[in-house]
């Protein structure tokens, strides 16, 4: 299989411009496809202000390769590899691939940047699954080098090399994992993030539980995380992993709740917390109320910061488990390097199912 010499992304999102700018980095020609005009905006907006960051950083003028940003999905045709990285929901990525198909060569590589999604269900509308695969990008994209390559039923090894050798020119450390909802990372995320939505709903403080984490070493606290990655987007991943975690998937109310009253987190101005300023949102304890009586509000659980860090991590362990007994991993490192190199867990901890973490603590 040729090399991957020019890449098209569709999806003008958080993520599909960050994967977008990424490939710019590395001088590699990158066409950002979206149906949305103001997306395409705004995302060569963030462009041209990172990509002109990273050349002053660097001190000189780097040779990157400017984005071709389209409204136009034959203008994908050419591309070695074509990514998309639209809405999480498979009938939408079903409908995607069938619809571009025609645009594409024999030879291009099909991926997906679904975070949830098993890869055997969105092989309908691909025209060669040989060519087709996972390519999850972790977020944000450009400080999380973990990239997660997920084959399908029917993807060729020879897709599998190709695409884990893009990701090393890119700088990323490739891990290749089985398929299944979530896949690694988001399948360890989403428990995480879920024990956060039933801590607040219990009515501990937000700033509390994030704060606990961040003292542990996280870059940030769950419930900013939501809020940074998009409680709508955070929702959407939850429904899919809830198809077959339905006991371990509290707090889908509360994010149906918010979503519903159009606090979506940074990108509306307000979701756990408003913005600029990160103060606690009021209308976010007002939902809380009205799920779980007045009464939550005043009771905030009294945990110190050892409490809620065992109380949050408990539930990835468990999960982490599970997923070696089920073989979605191969070893205990794999998770581990996904824990540190796709969720930002603190270095200094050895990973999520270090001995030392485990020994007497959960």
């Amino acid at each position: 299989m040729r090399p991957i010499r020019t890449v098209g992304v569709i999806g003008a999102g958080i993520m599909g411009t960050a994967i977008a700018i990424e490939h710019a980095r590395r001088s590699i020609p990158v066409v950002l496809m979206d149906k949305s005009p103001e997306a395409l905006r705004l995302a060569a907006a963030i462009a041209s202000g990172e990509l002109a960051a990273a050349e002053r950083c660097a001190g000189q003028f780097t040779q990157r390769q400017p984005i071709v940003y389209t409204l136009d999905e034959a203008d994908l045709a050419g591309c070695d590899l074509v990514l998309e990285s639209i809405v999480e929901k498979a009938p939408a990525k079903q409908a995607l691939f069938a619809q571009i198909r025609r645009h594409l060569s024999e030879n291009t590589i099909l991926a997906t940047n679904t975070s949830s999604i098993p890869i055997a269900r969105l092989a309908s509308g691909v025209a060669d699954l040989g060519r087709f695969c996972g390519l999850h990008f972790c977020h944000p994209v450009r400080l999380r080098p973990l990239v997660e390559v997920a084959p399908g039923p029917a993807t060729s090894p020879a897709t599998v090399a190709a695409v884990v050798a893009h990701a090393n020119f890119l700088g990323k450390l490739p891990m290749v994992v089985n398929d299944g909802h979530g896949f690694v990372v988001n399948r360890l995320l989403l428990t995480y993030l879920h024990e956060a939505l039933a801590m607040v709903s219990s009515g501990m403080q937000m700033q509390q539980i994030d704060g606990a984490m961040v003292d542990y070493g996280m870059p940030l606290g769950p419930l900013e995380l939501l809020d940074e990655i998009g409680l709508d987007t955070a929702l959407q991943s939850g429904v899919v992993l809830a198809e077959i975690f339905s006991e371990r998937s509290g707090g889908i109310e509360l994010l149906v709740r918010l979503v519903k009253a159009k606090q979506l987190g940074m990108k509306s101005g307000s979701g756990f917390y408003g913005y600029p300023g990160k103060t606690p949102n009021p209308t976010c304890g007002k939902i809380v109320e009205a799920l779980h009586g007045p009464q939550t509000r005043q009771a905030g659980e009294s945990a110190g910061p050892a409490e809620i860090v065992k109380r949050l991590l408990r539930p990835m362990v468990t999960e982490g488990a599970r997923m070696l007994q089920e073989n979605q991993v191969a070893a205990a490192w794999q998770i581990d390097i996904a824990t540190i190199f796709g969720l930002g867990f603190p270095l200094r901890r050895g990973g999520l199912l270090r001995p030392g973490e485990l020994r007497g603590q959960f």
